[in-house]
């Protein structure tokens, strides 16, 4: 019964309204999502973005936080056209533990952490793959991508949804489920 009480409290979002969830229906929206919880701050110098054993990895807490925030989803009825994610494993592993979707791979969602002088070339390219893609979709990168596209720092696995405007982002809602 205990598990059973955790597991459902893992599926209730916080800080979520009910407008939040639909939001993903409003006229123009896109799923923003940071992947789930990594813990640490970057990754280790020397990593290679194709070998996941020389990156910053999800940990059992993401592993079921993603598969949480995909339950979620489920149980609305919430399925993603596609869903995009960055070339890291943090982010691939999230995607795919969400089942919402299928999951392609985008370098326009690869972190520019590591080196700020990308930022704006990084945002442009985000933009340009909104722009050229269409349907219900979902964008699973990374911090530092999301606040430099909409000025707002996510937690761990928190979903925004905004609509692209002519001079940046609006934010529809909000979606965070515990990690």
């Amino acid at each position: 019964m205990r598990a059973l009480v955790f597991l459902l409290l893992l599926c209730l979002p916080l800080g979520a309204h009910a407008n939040d969830w639909q939001a993903l229906d409003a006229p123009g929206a896109v799923a923003l999502m940071r992947h789930a919880l990594a813990p640490g701050m970057s990754d280790p110098a020397g990593f290679t973005l194709g070998d996941c054993a020389t990156q910053r990895n999800l940990d059992a807490r993401g592993r079921a936080q993603a598969r949480a925030i995909g339950a979620a989803l489920r149980a609305r009825g919430i399925r993603f056209d596609r869903v995009y994610t960055s070339q890291w494993c943090r982010c691939r592993d999230t995607a795919v533990l969400l089942s919402a979707g299928p999951v392609e791979a985008a370098p326009a969602l690869n972190s520019f952490y590591a080196d700020f002088t990308r930022e704006a070339a990084s945002t442009a390219a985000l933009r340009a793959l909104i722009a050229a893609t269409s349907g219900r979709r979902l964008f699973v990168t990374h911090q530092v991508n999301i606040s430099a596209l909409t000025g707002r720092a996510p937690r761990s696995g928190e979903v925004l949804i905004v609509r692209m405007t002519e001079t940046g982002t609006e934010l529809l809602g909000r979606i965070l489920t515990a990690p």
